[in-house]
């Protein structure tokens, strides 16, 4: 059905509609490219779709870490199928590679397969590709076009393009807030204040992130599992779960500590522990707790800035922080995070002491942590509010982590 739908259209692309027509296709492939959330850390997400003669012949994508590339994936479905690419265009969501990594060049694949047209979505900023790709397929006389639905293929890959130039996690920090900006009544209680839609929206958020973060008053509290419950029918991947605890105060009996052998932990915490503390941490590491310890910031707390280099080494791209206002803070002020969600729900709590960001914050307005205008999804009755962190010139805030 969809390549006759695509036949009857598309058929006759040419000039006057090349431009309708490679949208329709990128977009498949941006489609394409996003069934590897969450499996294809730390490389980019991409998709690719092999079409000839207004037919599509093929689709492919990047499935996992050192899996097929998603051309290679798409060439091998078109092999299977039996379907001859020579001539055909493949639309790519981003650059395609032109160096060995995991996998071979891509760019070799594409040349060797007599494929003509090549057309791309974004340009890949790593510096062993980052236009030679591009430059490659033209030199063997493949015709290329770039920048299509680009905005659409930049966003796919935000984590990896911060990752690949900073070489720290891309940090999300979530929240949901009543309308007068509370997170809990004043007693403390705060169940459900988003809606099950919402609830649901921040599972797939960390199914798609490599890391889950909270701080110890978090785990205090809620004794939470971190863990990715969605009931699809398929199979989501399980993040890290990182916990801030400067002291090592988590007991021993909370869920992350009993189910760290099953999901791995991070437990984060300052070197300069006492006697009692360095027992407790061999005890942790015998449950199979990984431990990262930290210099301590001018509050005695771990150091951000320093354990984002630190996970940035191992590895780790992203980390969807779900916590208080005190864990809250300190990404912010000074900003180590890039990205805000709050979802704002229809209640009014009244006073309450507390709130999305709280410890010490901006100490004059031109000190204020700058936000992006925000993207706006509904969930049910609730407010998702995107935004992007974009500058802020703050001191450290205070709190307990």
């Amino acid at each position: 059905m969809e390549n006759n739908f695509i036949s009857n259209h598309f058929e006759d692309c040419h000039a006057s509609c090349q431009d309708e027509c490679d949208e329709y296709f990128m977009d498949m492939a941006i489609k394409e490219a996003q069934k590897g959330e969450g499996f294809a850390h730390p490389n980019p997400l991409v998709g690719a779709v092999i079409v000839k003669e207004g037919k599509i012949l093929a689709k492919g994508y990047h499935r996992k870490y050192g899996d097929l590339h998603a051309e290679r994936d798409a060439l091998k479905n078109a092999a299977e199928a039996n379907a001859d690419v020579t001539g055909a265009t493949i639309y790519v969501t981003l650059e395609p590679c032109c160096h060995t990594g995991k996998q071979p060049p891509c760019t070799q694949a594409i040349i060797q397969s007599g494929i003509s047209r090549v057309v791309t979505g974004s340009k890949d900023p790593n510096p062993l590709v980052n236009g030679k790709g591009i430059e490659e397929l033209k030199k063997a006389g493949i015709q290329v076009r770039e920048n299509v639905l680009k905005d659409k293929c930049d966003a796919l890959n935000e984590i990896f393009f911060y990752y690949l130039q900073t070489k720290k996690p891309y940090v999300i920090l979530k929240y949901a807030c009543t309308a007068d900006g509370k997170t809990a009544l004043d007693s403390g209680k705060q169940e459900w204040i988003s809606s099950q839609k919402s609830r649901e929206n921040v599972h797939r958020t960390r199914a798609n992130v490599m890391a889950v973060m909270v701080g110890v008053n978090t785990v205090l509290a809620d004794n939470p599992k971190l863990t990715v419950r969605i009931n699809d029918g398929k199979k989501h991947f399980q993040p890290l779960r990182i916990v801030a605890d400067s002291h090592l105060r988590i007991p021993l009996d909370a869920e992350l500590v009993t189910s760290a052998k099953e999901i791995p932990v991070i437990l984060c915490c300052v070197k300069e522990l006492n006697a009692e503390e360095e027992k407790k941490k061999a005890i942790l590491l015998d449950k199979g707790i990984q431990i990262i310890q930290t210099s301590q910031n001018e509050h005695g707390r771990i150091n951000l800035e320093e354990l984002m280099v630190i996970l940035g080494q191992k590895g780790i791209d992203s980390i969807l922080v779900e916590s208080g206002g005190t864990l809250t803070a300190n990404f912010l002020f000074p900003p180590c995070a890039q990205k805000i969600q709050c979802y704002l729900c229809p209640k009014i709590f009244g006073q309450s002491r507390y709130t999305p960001v709280s410890g010490l914050g901006a100490k004059d307005i031109g000190d204020t942590v700058k936000l992006s205008r925000p993207s706006v999804t509904f969930f049910e009755d609730d407010l998702l509010l995107e935004y992007k962190v974009l500058a802020a010139k703050t001191q450290a805030s205070s709190g307990e982590l």
